[in-house]
Formats: C-alpha cells, sequence, structure tokens
C-alpha cells in the first residue's frame, strides 16, 4: 500500500468513527430524554435516575478499560516463526589459554569462498582479529592474524582451512606485535627508514617475515663489476623480488617457504625508493663516556663520511692488530673501509678522543638470521675496556634487531676478543677450525643500552674500572 493509499484510509476510518459517536450522542439525547420523562413522573424516578448514573459510569470505566487493553498490546506475531538462534560458537572463555596465528591462504575468487572459510574458523572457536586481500590473477590471497584455543594443534587448523577450500596455506605463530594494523605498520616501517639507512634490511624482514636479504654492492673490493642491471621498477618472481639498491649495487629477496604477492612487492618498492630518495643517513647521537684513566671518549654512529678518518687510523695500528682483524693481507684492509662504514650492509660505531681523533670502530654486519661483530681498536687505546664497550653496544644492537645470534671471527690467539665476548654474559659456542676461531653467541632478549645521562663509567675488558 502507498503512503498516499494509507493516508486516504485513516482518514476515512476517522470519519467513520465520528459518524459513530454522532448517532451515539442523539441515541443518549433520546434515552436522557425518556428517563427524564419517567423520573418526572414516576413515583421512583429518584431510585431510576441514580441506578442509571452508576450504570453510566460503570459503562465508562470499562470502555476506558478496554481502549487502554487494545492500544498498549503489542502487534500480533507468526505463531509459526521461530527464534533466531545466536550464530557462531560462544567467545573465549575468560582466562582461558589463546594462541595467536600468523594464516595465509588461497582462495577462489568468487562469491562465498572467503564466507566458506570464515565459517569454518568459527566452527573451531577461532577469532579473526585482522584480513587482508591479496588479488592475484586466478585467485585471491587471505593473510589473516587468528586468535584460537590453546587447545587446537596446527596441524586441526591446517585440515580445516584446507576442508573449507583454502589452498596453498602457510601458517606460523605469531606475537603481539602482529596485532598492529597494516597501515600504522607500514608507517612505522617508514619513520625507521627514514631516520636511519641501516634499518632498511631490518625493516623489510619485519615487513616480510622470515626472508633471505642479498645486498650486492655494484663492484667488488678490487673494482670487478659485481651487481646485475635490475630494471627500476624492479623485478618480481614467485619466491624472488630484485630492485636496485640505492647504494649502486642490487638488493634481492628471497623467501623460498611462501610465494610474494604484488600488494608486498608495491610495498617494498615503497621503501626502497623511500631509502634512496632520502640518501644516507645515520642517526645523530653522541655518547659521552669517561675511561678508567679519566680520559674521555665519545661513540657516535659511523658512515662513508669517515673513511677518511679510519684509513688514518688504519696507518696507526701495528700489522699484528690490522692482521688480528682482517685475517688476510694487511694491504688490503683499506679495501675493507667502504663496505665495512656503508649503513647498507649494517651499523658501525666509532669511537672519538676529545680532540676528534677516530680510535675504534665496532662493526655490526647483516648476515641472514645471524649477524656478525667485530672491532678494532687502535693499539695505543687497546686494553682500556673501550672494545668490550664498543661489543656490549652492538650485541645490544642485535637483540634490538631481532637478530638470533651473533658471531665473532677471530684468531685463537685473540685473547682480548674472547674476553670481550665472555664479559657480554651470554652463553657462547665456540668453533675453531684450522687457527680460525668462531664465537657465537645468542643475544635474544639482551636490553639495548639506553643512557639516562652524557656522562658514565666503563669497565675494561678484565673488569677493572
Amino acid at each position: 500500500m502507498t503512503e498516499a493509499s494509507s493516508a486516504h484510509s485513516t482518514r476515512r476510518h476517522h470519519w467513520r468513527r465520528d459518524l459513530v459517536e454522532l448517532a451515539a450522542l442523539f441515541t443518549a439525547v433520546a434515552v436522557a430524554d425518556a428517563v427524564a420523562n419517567t423520573v418526572a413522573h414516576a413515583p421512583s424516578g429518584l431510585v431510576l435516575l441514580c441506578s442509571a448514573a452508576v450504570a453510566l459510569l460503570a459503562t465508562a470505566v470499562f470502555h476506558v478499560w478496554w481502549s487502554r487493553r487494545h492500544e498498549n498490546a503489542p502487534p500480533p506475531t507468526d505463531t509459526g516463526a521461530t527464534a533466531p538462534s545466536p550464530a557462531g560458537p560462544a567467545p573465549h572463555a575468560a582466562g582461558q589459554e589463546t594462541t595467536l596465528w600468523r594464516m595465509r591462504t588461497t582462495v577462489r575468487d568468487e562469491p562465498g569462498s572467503l564466507a566458506a572459510l570464515c565459517t569454518a574458523l568459527s566452527g573451531q572457536r577461532v577469532d579473526i582479529l585482522s584480513l587482508q586481500t591479496h588479488p592475484l590473477s586466478d585467485g585471491t590471497v587471505d593473510e589473516f592474524l587468528l586468535r584460537a584455543p590453546g587447545s587446537l594443534q596446527p596441524g586441526e587448523l591446517s585440515r580445516t582451512v584446507a576442508g573449507a577450500g583454502g589452498t596453498h596455506s602457510w601458517l606460523e605463530r605469531a606475537d603481539a606485535h602482529d596485532l598492529v594494523d597494516a597501515p600504522t605498520r607500514m608507517l612505522g616501517l617508514a619513520t625507521r627508514t627514514a631516520l636511519d639507512s641501516a634499518e632498511l634490511p631490518l625493516a623489510l624482514r619485519q615487513l616480510l617475515g622470515r626472508c633471505t636479504i642479498h645486498s650486492v654492492p655494484a663492484r667488488s673490493l678490487r673494482g670487478r663489476p659485481l651487481a646485475e642491471q635490475v630494471p627500476t621498477e624492479g623485478v618480481l618472481e614467485e619466491h624472488r623480488m630484485k630492485f636496485r639498491d640505492p647504494s649502486g649495487g642490487s638488493l634481492t629477496i628471497e623467501r623460498p617457504q611462501l610465494p610474494f604477492t604484488p600488494t608486498e612487492f608495491a610495498r617494498v618498492r615503497a621503501l626502497v625508493d623511500l631509502d634512496a630518495r632520502l640518501g644516507q643517513r645515520v642517526p645523530p647521537r653522541r655518547d659521552v663516556l669517561t675511561l678508567p684513566e679519566g680520559n674521555e671518549i665519545t661513540i657516535r654512529r659511523a658512515d662513508t663520511s669517515d673513511l677518511a678518518a679510519a684509513r688514518e687510523m688504519h696507518d696507526r695500528c701495528s700489522p699484528q692488530t690490522l692482521g688480528l682483524r682482517y685475517h688476510g693481507p694487511v694491504g688490503d684492509a683499506d679495501r675493507y673501509l667502504g663496505h665495512l662504514l656503508s649503513p647498507r650492509f649494517g651499523r658501525t660505531l666509532a669511537v672519538e678522543t676529545a680532540s676528534g681523533r677516530l680510535v675504534a670502530l665496532g662493526h655490526l654486519l647483516w648476515d641472514g638470521d645471524e649477524t656478525e661483530v667485530a672491532l678494532l681498536v687502535e693499539d695505543a687505546w687497546q686494553q682500556r675496556g673501550i672494545g668490550a664497550e664498543l661489543l656490549r653496544r652492538l650485541a645490544g644492537m642485535a637483540a634490538e634487531a631481532g637478530c638470533e645470534s651473533v658471531y665473532a671471527i677471530t684468531q685463537a690467539s685473540n685473547t682480548g676478543m674472547v674476553a670481550a665476548m665472555r664479559g657480554l654474559g651470554l652463553p657462547l659456542d665456540y668453533q675453531i677450525e684450522e687457527g680460525t676461531l668462531v664465537i657465537t653467541a645468542r643475544p635474544a632478549g639482551l636490553p639495548a643500552r639506553r643512557e639516562s645521562r652524557e656522562t658514565v663509567r666503563i669497565q675494561d675488558a678484565t673488569g677493572r674500572r
């Protein structure tokens, strides 16, 4: 029924009611006149009048009650319909143990595919905390962050997804950091990359999960071309992505266990482009420390702008010191500096005296899930605790970056490096092959150094202040 016809019906209904009320009024007047004549001429007229008043009052009360009852009554319902039951399983009970999972699966690009998958997960009492879709030419890759009951095994969860139509599924444990939504996460990674050139590999690893990043310089230490020519827009393959490195080389990212999607490729390219536009940069923080004998030194981040000062320090170092550091011909030491000081391959800490002379370098070099640490302290400044302080700071950086292990390659006769590694207070693994010693530590959970004041005292390798 339209709005106009409904209004017309309502008006017609009101006229009928008015006519009935008018007829009732005339009838009441006629009855009242008859009653009045009866009361006036009959001997029991007063009794009749009182009886009529009581009857009229009872009728009025009954009418009011009847009207209000029907006016406030609920609308009629269909007795054949049943009340809907709550959909899905009951939420997790308070205190029940749950587990966070990151899951990626491919579903058919047709209506209802995602709904079937979500229904299957709901049947296992799995909450979907976030969902990202990556459209492909032959389907859609859905990436979930799930909260599942702690008793639900990963194999059972994978079978549930497969039964709902998911293929090429991938599942791994997640943590609280994955609860951040995708736009906020990308902004955080972009901020890290903008503040420090060395953060690009770490940001890419955090974005993509477990992957291997190869940063190849444009030329070798002897000037031979190394990096392949990568198109400006980059290259996307199933398990590999390639980009032009801002330093002139190439950047290759591999993930054998999980194919890359066009969405991931676009995000990585945005971070690489941001890094290239901003150029080389390191945080300007400088920490002033006091040595046991009272001299002050400054520890800061270094980059390729310190290349000339590092070469001068090489000239002041003895052949024995350079040999322990580089494990090869001393004449080739200068060739390594350009690679070591580049933020693209890791982080470098420099130690300066009060006069500004460079006297020590500490390197943290990215190597997949592992990280190499290396120290070089000028002869005249050894045995003062500088190497131990640098190593502790580098291990803290590795822990902060999420590196699983840190290793140092040295000679078995280098007792100073061995003492510095032992001074970290971490479990160590030793491996000796033909006089070469590899010491591995696992810094996971090691707190990064955060000084609350500008000047502190440091401890030397022997524990003496």
